[in-house]
């Protein structure tokens, strides 16, 4: 069977006429969570996040508000979620997922929010309670057209289940010696740990 890739449904928020007010503490505590941007570009909220390892590598840091490592993957809880520019509703909107799943690298934390990375690159920051635990993967591949055999067993001579295109999403059931248990929506099987975005190298998942 073949697998078909899913649309990420990230969009770009634009934030339009919006006036900042003399001192951002008075606007931060008068603002409604929905307001989007007032506090754009005041202060670094980067600069203050703690736990920030170099990013990519296992074991880096320790997130100080979680007690978790940083960097680490997780994906996303809900349907919809917002990235800000900065650890706050207030903050403008930079992007907005609209689907539940996708895969993330937290990179940072402030507080009860996550700094997050997407697999296209895009980083910002996210509520903490939006986030799971759960383990989720995108195929990559070089070539939009390139397909991916998912294989029965951890080996490359085991049966072809499936045949996966570049940018399929699933759930990372289990990583060991260089190859993950993959499964989604019509397929279950065995791939490279180095085809998907999602997991480390040499990671172990169970």
């Amino acid at each position: 069977m073949l697998a078909n890739p899913v649309t990420m449904k990230r969009f770009r928020v634009y934030a339009f006429g919006l006036v900042l007010a003399a001192i951002a503490g008075a606007v931060a505590a008068q603002a409604p969570s929905e307001q989007i941007g007032l506090l754009n570009g005041l202060g670094n909220p980067q600069g203050n996040a703690q736990g920030i390892g170099p990013v990519g590598q296992i074991g880096s840091g320790i997130g100080q508000s979680s007690g978790l490592p940083v960097p680490r993957y997780v994906s996303l809880k809900a349907d919809k979620v917002n990235m800000h520019v900065g650890p706050a509703k207030n903050y403008e909107i930079k992007w907005r997922y609209q689907r539940a799943g996708l895969p993330v690298e937290i990179t940072g934390e402030y507080e009860n929010w996550r700094r997050i990375r997407d697999a296209d690159g895009a980083e910002g920051w996210v509520y903490g309670s939006l986030l799971s635990g759960r383990r989720t993967g995108v195929v990559t591949l070089r070539a939009k057209d390139e397909l991916l055999p998912l294989r029965a067993k951890p080996n490359p001579e085991s049966a072809i289940v499936a045949q996966l295109q570049s940018g399929v999403l699933g759930t990372v059931k289990r990583c060991t010696s260089g190859w993950c248990r993959f499964a989604g929506e019509g397929f279950d099987g065995w791939l490279p740990q180095d085809k998907l975005w999602g997991v480390y190298p040499n990671e172990s998942v169970d």
